[in-house]
């Protein structure tokens, strides 16, 4: 596996390969890190097989969460939002052949844009649907995020338009942990399959982005300690 493969050819199968051959040349913090991260991507590519849309993006957040999470960002309790901005630029910063710009301007920019327009994956309209904020309070800012995730589109800025997206998924993947939606209900079909074939391209670059550097300082994996070893 070369670091210009191509976005169709990421897979578990390749990237675990790379990594069998790699891992002992890493720290124990991000060997650990990718190693999770892959036995969840290779659970998602098993639901997807099996078309059960739920399934594939609950495990493919779970190896996202697997990827990024470090023992500092689970410690400090910073926000998901500054989380993610943080790992975004280091992971953007790493991608030299720009696969994670393809991703948003070539493979998915209408399905983004999508996302975007939907209120049923943005946090505040729910706020105020469920009477936490006023009725209408939501509105204001779901126009301004609007405004700024199109702009972040529109300048090609890899890291604001990635973090807005999580955002957006994040809220998604809230309804589904919390029993907010029906499994294979059709309200949140359009908006799970976008999520799902954006968030099955995105990890699989997170991964192979990690594991071409994985002479760098990842920091420790969340929830372990050596005496697990």
């Amino acid at each position: 596996m070369t670091q210009d493969s191509a976005l169709k050819e990421l897979k578990h199968d390749m990237l675990k390969s790379f990594q069998r051959k790699q891992r002992d040349t890493w720290s124990t913090g991000l060997s650990l890190r990718v190693h999770r991260a892959l036995s969840w991507l290779y659970r998602a590519e098993q639901e997807r097989d099996q078309d059960d849309l739920d399934a594939e993006f609950l495990f493919l957040w779970i190896g996202f969460n697997a990827a990024y999470a470090s023992e500092y960002t689970h410690e400090s309790r910073v926000s998901q939002r500054d989380a993610y901005a943080a790992f975004f630029e280091r992971i953007v910063d790493y991608d030299e052949h720009q696969h994670l710009y393809n991703l948003i301007w070539q493979h998915y920019p209408n399905k983004i844009r999508t996302l975007m327009n939907n209120p049923y994956v943005y946090q505040p309209f729910w706020d105020s649907a469920s009477g936490r904020i006023e009725a209408d309070a939501w509105k204001e800012s779901f126009e301004s995020a609007k405004r700024a995730a199109h702009r972040a589109l529109a300048e090609r800025d890899v890291v604001t338009s990635l973090s807005i997206i999580m955002d957006r998924l994040y809220t998604l993947r809230n309804q589904l942990v919390h029993g907010g939606a029906t499994w294979n209900g059709q309200l949140n079909r359009e908006q799970l399959r976008d999520a799902t074939g954006l968030l099955g391209h995105l990890l699989p670059l997170i991964i192979q982005l990690m594991m071409f550097h994985g002479s760098e300082h990842w920091g420790d994996a969340a929830y372990f300690t050596e005496e697990q070893r």
